[in-house]
Parts: C-alpha cells; sequence; structure tokens
C-alpha cells in the first residue's frame, strides 16, 4: 500500500487512529543490511541459531503470550529449551541470604531435571545460573542486549559456560549494547519461556515485580520465597504471597504445583518439536519412555498417556529404571536421559 492509498483509506475510515505525516510520508522498508548482518552472525558458528514463530524449534509456550518475539537470537544447546522449566527472577543488589536461597533453589531445580531461566543481572540472576551450572543442569539466559553483548561483563565466565548447558536468547539484534527500556521488555520472555515464575527476592518496587505481573497475565504459576518482615528486600515477596502466590521453601513446592501443566507441555513438545523422532524402535518400551517427562510425572499421567494397562505399565518402568532411563520420585516418575 503507498502513501495515496493509506491516505485515501484514511479518508474513508474516520474511526481510524490519525497518523503523523513523517509516518506517512516515511520510507517503510527493510533495512536489508541488518538482515545480511544476521545472517552471517548465523552462519558464523553451528551453535548459532535464529529462530523465528513458524519453525518447528520455535519454544512452544513462547507461542502462548500475546507479544511472541518475531525473532529470536540464539546461542548454545537450542535443544535446551525443550525443557520444562521454571523463571528464577529477584534483586540486583541482593542479601547474602537472597543470593543463598537462590543458588539452593537452582540447584534443586536442577537436580530434579527442571531447567531454570533467568536473565543474566547481576545478584539473584546470577546466582540462579551458577547453581545450575554447578550441578550441570540445564540453564537459560534471556539478554536484555544483543547477543553478543555481556552485560555485567562480570558475567562473561557465566555467559559462556551457559552455552555448554543451555542457551542464551536475545530478541535484540547482535551488537546490541544495553538500553534500560529493553531489559524490562524482555522479562516477557523470561515469564513466557517457563511455567512458572519464581521471585527469591525482589523490595516493593523491583523490577521482578514486573516479571511477575507478566507471569499471571500469560497464565503462568507464580511463586515467592518468605524473608525477613525486618527487612526491606522481601517486601515485594511478602505483597505477592498475599495476593495468592505460592510461598516457596525448596523446590518441591514448585514441582508439585506445575506437575499438571508440565503433562500439557510435554504433549505440546511432542507435537511441535517431534520428540518421538528421539524414541529409535530400538529402545526400551520406547512409547512408555515418551510418557515420562524430564519432571516429576504421576503414574496415573503415565498409564493415560501410554494407553497401556497400569499392570505392564509398573513392569515396563522398573526395566526402565533398571536400565537408567528414569527414576522413581515423590509424586511419580523422572525420565534421566534422552537417547
Amino acid at each position: 500500500m503507498d502513501v495515496a492509498e493509506l491516505r485515501q483509506r484514511l479518508e474513508h475510515e474516520p474511526d481510524a487512529l490519525p497518523l503523523p505525516e513523517r509516518l506517512l510520508t516515511a520510507k517503510l522498508s527493510p533495512d536489508f543490511s541488518l538482515v545480511e548482518h544476521a545472517l552471517a552472525w548465523q552462519d558464523a558458528a553451528s551453535h548459532h541459531h535464529i529462530l523465528c514463530p513458524q519453525d518447528a524449534l520455535y519454544p512452544s509456550l513462547l507461542l502462548q503470550i500475546n507479544d511472541p518475539p518475531p525473532i529470536l537470537f540464539a546461542k548454545g544447546d537450542i535443544n535446551a529449551m525443550v525443557h520444562p522449566s521454571i523463571a528464577m527472577v529477584g534483586s540486583r543488589a541482593a542479601s547474602q541470604s537472597g543470593l543463598a536461597a537462590s543458588y539452593q533453589l537452582a540447584q534443586e531445580l536442577a537436580a530434579a531435571k527442571v531447567a531454570v531461566i533467568s536473565g543474566m543481572a547481576a545478584g539473584i540472576d546470577g546466582a540462579a545460573h551458577q547453581g545450575v551450572l554447578d550441578m550441570d543442569g540445564v540453564t537459560l539466559a534471556v539478554l536484555g542486549t544483543g547477543i553478543d553483548v555481556v552485560y555485567p561483563k562480570r558475567h562473561k565466565p557465566i555467559y559462556e559456560k551457559i552455552q555448554q548447558r543451555g542457551c542464551v536468547l536475545s530478541e535484540f539484534w547482535p551488537q546490541m549494547k544495553p538500553y534500560a527500556g529493553n531489559f524490562p521488555k524482555r522479562n516477557r520472555i523470561i515469564s513466557g519461556l517457563s511455567l512458572g515464575v519464581l521471585v527469591v527476592e525482589a523490595a516493593r518496587r523491583s523490577g521482578s515485580l514486573i516479571t511477575a505481573r507478566l507471569a499471571l497475565e500469560q497464565g503462568r504459576e507464580v511463586f515467592a520465597v518468605p524473608g525477613n518482615i525486618l527487612a526491606g528486600d522481601h517486601q515485594g515477596c511478602h505483597d505477592l504471597l498475599r495476593d495468592g502466590a505460592k510461598l516457596v521453601e525448596c523446590a518441591a513446592d514448585i514441582i508439585e504445583e506445575v506437575a499438571a501443566l508440565s503433562k500439557f507441555h510435554l504433549e505440546e513438545l511432542h507435537r511441535r518439536h517431534h520428540i518421538g523422532e528421539e524414541l529409535a524402535s530400538d529402545l526400551p518400551f520406547a512409547s512408555l519412555l515418551a510418557s515420562v517427562g524430564y519432571e516429576a510425572t504421576p503414574l496415573d499421567v503415565v498409564v493415560e498417556h501410554s494407553g497401556k494397562t497400569i499392570e505392564l505399565v509398573l513392569e515396563q518402568l522398573l526395566e526402565l529404571e533398571l536400565q537408567g532411563w528414569v527414576s522413581a520420585v515423590p509424586g511419580g516418575y523422572i525420565r534421566l536421559k534422552r537417547s
């Protein structure tokens, strides 16, 4: 549609919003130099990826939010986005107890084969990523900068290690420097990628509460860690708890809450990411194995999803457990490894 056609259409649509003259006369053409730069970045290394919503590996949960990013730059193991994930956010100027809680909870989630998503910021974010990395777990970082810009710079080691055990993501073009407005914008991706958001430590005006609000708008679960009532650095968490967020003392408090959501997430992953294709015919009880997630999957869910009798399911689960494919845990079974 050219400018003349746009003017004519606006004249016949009096309810349309008025557009400034400079927008009507602007040349609305893409900057192909940026496109070429992005494609060159993707071709520079095998672990560089560009994803659009139409791609099979574009995160399923992210497609459910109102404004999914039209493009995602990813650096690292792209399959990390397949794991059921919990977001962990909190204060940049965290207390020592807040940092310790973030680190411990991240380790517990990693031990339960749940991926942890955060923003690689100072404070709670960095402690969460480090806790997962020290457990050789899976973690994802959503940046408020370009994919190749490390902020804060002291998190360069975390940035590099995340790519080995997870993935770094950004919707911003490579080389984009830190800009204050981009960090709240990226929060919708942190919450959108996750089954739920855990706020570890947050004052009443903390930016982490933006992520919690977005999580509620996106239909995600919200969790919060309580703190000392005499300290002001937990007031935001206490407000969330007062408004209905679930109190968290250990990772089990989170896992039991999102178990049902994980079932639907698993089914969606099977449909969009073709996980079933990884279950080759020579794997033991492939159809049953496909029914066990990387989080605690209740026995009744395994039975329903597999379509087998409970007697046969229990017999085959025991065989899978002996071979190291699954493990019995409180609340059901979890899958331990991929094919």
